[in-house]
């Protein structure tokens, strides 16, 4: 008979513009001022907060997941670093969970662009690199990651919080996205209680991309060197990623499997307004997201895709809902209880949460934040084996 429930380590994967424990001066991701990975652990859940690029691509990202998480020195590719035209090896970690595998396996939850990550870890593992593997097999003198070689079982389930699950509308517009991004860095520094840019400890960790804050250079000047990169015009880049041509281009990559559980959860921060299909932001929007909450609220064609159209008014600031549900083509029913492995289950709409929210960055009580992951936490351990 099935083991009941399990007691997998809930791996917590952060989105665009994410930091580390060890930067922001001590401000958390997952929860601010209140550590909500602290708060599981001590109530009895195994949990880590991973490290990834904050704007690196989704690729790049789900390799440095698998390092985080495993240890090892990051390998990107020989053929994607040839392609992308960044350095091939990055950073040496000792690893959260070293004796992961198959036998040890984990629970990913994802916040914004953290799920779309931790879906491509997933298919990597399982699926590896065919692109990588004929390279290697064509230069035999050259090392092939295991990440990249396939048939790793190791990822018990997946859930994604507030997840362009099939991209953003907001993100279509590179220009908008870029610029949110940057805003968004500069107002963690300030929610954080930093005085100024100088006393900011902040790394965008693209050093694949050559991009390191030299020891005598301002916060201020590494910001603006990242921000007026050419990096931004490539498509190995999150802002690409996020858009709804960015995750349609890289389905592939993507893939629901079939011995996975997959969970979401969707923020709503909008309201209608009377006889027409827009939507405007509601009064406890973060004010940060209200230009973004409104040009999602009223955008419902785009000329780059077909996709959008008027469902997608209803968003958090900066995912729209129904994108956030589950991928498009997927199998997928509302949570009811009674989860499948390769079926997304998804739960109803949050209202009144917007996207900064399921991070404790807003009017939501951090103990409703603690809460919500508690809950999560409880239905995953739920799972059986």
């Amino acid at each position: 008979m099935a083991q009941k429930g399990n007691h997998y380590p809930l791996i917590f994967v952060h989105g665009v513009v994410g930091w580390g424990p060890d930067e922001m001066l001590g401000f958390k991701y997952w929860g601010g001022f209140d550590d909500t990975i602290a708060y599981l652990n001590s109530n009895g859940v195994e949990s880590y907060a991973a490290v990834v690029g904050p704007v690196s691509s989704n690729w790049d990202r789900a390799v440095e997941l698998y390092y985080y998480i495993k240890g090892g020195t990051v390998d990107y590719g020989a053929a994607h670093s040839l392609k992308a035209n960044h350095a091939r090896y990055g950073k040496t970690y000792p690893g959260i969970y070293p004796h992961w595998d198959e036998h040890h396996k984990i629970h990913l939850v994802g916040h914004s662009m953290g799920g779309l990550t931790s879906r491509q870890l997933v298919d990597m593992l399982q699926d590896g690199s065919e692109e990588e593997r004929a390279f290697h097999e064509s230069h035999p003198g050259t090392e092939l990651s295991p990440l990249f070689e396939g048939g790793k079982d190791y990822v018990f389930s997946v859930t994604t919080v507030a997840t362009p699950n099939n991209g953003s509308s907001f993100a279509q517009d590179k220009n908008l996205i870029v610029g949110l991004i940057e805003d968004m860095v500069r107002k963690a520094a300030t929610i954080a209680g930093v005085s100024s840019l100088s006393s900011f400890v902040y790394d965008f960790k693209l050093d694949q991309f050559g991009l390191r804050r030299d020891p005598d250079e301002s916060l201020a000047e590494y910001i603006r060197d990242v921000f007026t990169s050419s990096i931004w015009d490539s498509k190995d880049i999150a802002s690409y990623d996020l858009s709804v041509v960015g995750v349609s281009a890289n389905k592939q990559y993507l893939e629901t499997k079939p011995n996975v559980y997959y969970f979401s959860h969707t923020g709503k921060t909008t309201v209608g307004v009377p006889f027409t299909s827009f939507q405007i932001p509601g009064v406890y929007t973060n004010p940060l997201l209200v230009p973004s909450a409104t040009y999602m609220g009223k955008t419902i064609t785009d000329p780059q895709t077909s996709l959008i159209n008027a469902t997608w008014t209803t968003n958090d600031g900066l995912v729209n809902s129904v994108s956030s549900y589950y991928p498009f083509g997927a199998d997928a029913k509302p949570y009811d209880g009674q989860p499948k492995k390769g079926q997304w289950s998804y739960y109803p709409v949050m209202y009144d949460w917007d996207h900064l929210d399921f991070m404790g960055f807003d009017v939501i009580p951090q103990a409703y934040v603690n809460a919500f992951y508690a809950d999560v936490a409880r239905s995953l351990l739920e799972l059986d084996k």
